[in-house]
């Protein structure tokens, strides 16, 4: 178990729905303003190709590299993710709703369910 330093504490503070809010605002920045908006103004083509760049880098700092790596790719999975979820129109929630849903049956089951058998 992690201790809690006011440093975890502050970050605490700060969710992935933040990151969501602070996507949606920058998307509204005008052109050229802010990078998410960059993003977003090539298309979800480009926002997707990102987001598989970025699982790519934590998968690899996984790896080979150390805890603090693991933790700065993964902050860049989560707001291309993000990016990709606001391009395509899906809010956060939706992911939310689903991944409560699959609680109720196990992995094992959920997987061979979707896979069809």
């Amino acid at each position: 178990m992690s201790k809690r330093t006011p440093e975890t504490t502050a970050m605490a503070s700060f969710t992935v729905y933040d990151l969501e809010k602070r996507v949606q605002d920058r998307a509204k920045a005008e052109p050229g303003a802010s990078y998410t908006r960059t993003l977003l103004d090539k298309g979800v083509a480009h926002c997707a190709k990102k987001l598989g760049e970025e699982a790519v880098e934590v998968a690899i700092a996984a790896i080979a590299e150390d805890r603090s790596r693991v933790v700065a790719e993964t902050a860049d999975l989560l707001y291309h993710l993000l990016v990709v979820l606001h391009a395509r129109g899906i809010p956060l929630a939706e992911v939310e709703a689903e991944l409560a849903e699959r609680t109720r049956q196990t992995g094992l089951y959920e997987k061979a369910a979707r896979k069809g058998g």
